[in-house]
């Protein structure tokens, strides 16, 4: 799915969402916000977090709203969560511990405020996506353990899609080498597999099953390449979008 095919649908969800919220702003202003973040999400060095995955969460968070005491505040955090991303400054991991997620926070929190939304909503927009660094939500607050297990969906995908995140995986970290690429990734799918529970929402344990076994194929494909000094890449790659946790 290209921005293209996508633009005309989400910019005025968007508007809808954030109006719901109260925002005072025009519909110019918001118009110029959704678009400013569609920019970010269409940015060419994203291979996963495109809006190609901004339209998935969203229809994860949607599949989850039940469960949320405020929908539109999460729904909103999704738009958010991935508005700064720089995978040239990754380490071998793909990952600099919260400083994406700090920043897309304080971008949510300076543009929220612009349109007009209440200061306490726009607090809690910028805690929900502070939040992700980790996925690891306290179960008790609702609303940020959807938005994690929303985001963490993609382990629980078709096994073709796994392999098609795999590749996007690789290609939105190209600069990085491949033997630290793979170990950084390895030390990665272990943590996962080592938590007592991947998804905190009641909805969300649907998908456990299926992202361990996602994840244990995974990891013993890297076992296997590394122990044979074979380059994993090779066997993931896969046309399409690919994805990173």
């Amino acid at each position: 799915m290209t921005p293209t095919t996508t633009a005309s649908w989400l910019a005025p969800a968007f508007a809808r969402t954030v109006k719901a919220l109260g925002a005072t702003a025009g519909d110019p202003e918001i118009g110029d916000a959704a678009q400013r973040l569609l920019d970010r999400w269409s940015s060419p060095e994203r291979r996963f977090h495109s809006t190609g995955h901004l339209v998935d969460l969203l229809q994860r968070v949607d599949q989850l709203q039940q469960e949320t005491h405020k929908p539109n505040v999460v729904r909103v955090a999704a738009w958010y969560h991935g508005a700064v991303f720089n995978p040239a400054k990754a380490d071998g991991s793909g990952r600099r511990p919260g400083e994406d997620e700090a920043a897309s926070a304080e971008y949510a929190r300076k543009e929220l405020s612009e349109l007009g939304l209440p200061e306490p909503t726009v607090e809690r927009v910028a805690q929900l996506v502070r939040g992700l660094c980790g996925h690891e939500a306290d179960p008790k607050d609702i609303d940020a353990a959807v938005i994690c297990d929303a985001d963490l969906a993609i382990l629980a995908c078709e096994p073709q899609r796994y392999k098609e995140y795999l590749t996007g995986l690789r290609e939105e970290y190209a600069h990085i080498p491949d033997d630290v690429f793979w170990q950084a990734r390895r030390t990665v799918v272990e943590k996962l597999l080592a938590r007592e529970r991947l998804y905190q929402s009641p909805l969300g344990a649907q998908w456990e099953t299926a992202a361990r076994q996602n994840l244990t194929a995974e990891l013993s494909r890297l076992t296997t390449a590394q122990t044979a000094a074979i380059p994993v890449v090779d066997e993931t790659r896969t046309p399409g979008v690919d994805g990173q946790v």
